[in-house]
C-alpha cells in the first residue's frame, strides 16, 4: 500500500511539474505572439506608407 501511495505521489508531482512547465511556456508564447502582432502592425504601416508614396510618384508621371 505504501508503494502505491509513493507511486501516486510521484505521478502527481510529475503532473504538477508538467502543468507548471506548460503554464510558463504559455506565458512565453503569449509574449511572442504579442511581439509578432506588434511587428506585423508596424510592417503593415510601412507597406501602407510605401504604397502611398509610390502612388504619389505614379500620379506625377506624365501619361
Amino acid at each position: 500500500m505504501e508503494a502505491e501511495f509513493n507511486s501516486l505521489e510521484a505521478k502527481v508531482a510529475q503532473f504538477v511539474a508538467l502543468c507548471e512547465r506548460l503554464r510558463a511556456e504559455n506565458v512565453e508564447l503569449r509574449q511572442q505572439l504579442a511581439a509578432a502582432r506588434t511587428d506585423a502592425k508596424r510592417l503593415h504601416e510601412k507597406i501602407d506608407g510605401a504604397r502611398s508614396r509610390l502612388e504619389g510618384l505614379l500620379a506625377r508621371l506624365p501619361g
